[in-house]
């Protein structure tokens, strides 16, 4: 559930609201006059976010490689064999 409070709380109770976001490790939604206004997050979950976002990027990223026909694609079984080969001193069967 949201933790909403009004800018007011932010300005009076500012120690409460940086332990809100701490202890509950979620967002704190600041509204001004009833409406949106700020979100106020620990330091710890803003890198979390970021971090996701990250991730989404390279899946992004990996999604569209993965779908160009150009890109030579190694079968699973064949690259485990060629890297058993490499760990076994074996010479490349290519």
């Amino acid at each position: 559930m949201p933790i909403i409070k009004p800018i007011s709380d932010l300005r009076n109770n500012f120690n409460y609201i940086s332990e809100v976001c701490h202890t509950e490790g979620e967002p704190v939604f600041i509204t001004k006059n009833g409406h949106e206004d700020l979100v106020v997050m620990s330091h710890a979950l803003y890198e979390k976010q970021l971090a996701v976002i990250e991730l989404y990027q390279k899946l992004a990223v990996a999604e569209k490689e993965s779908s160009d026909p150009s890109v030579h694609r190694v079968d699973h079984s064949d690259l485990m064999s060629k890297l058993r080969s490499r760990i076994n001193g074996e010479k490349p069967s290519d």
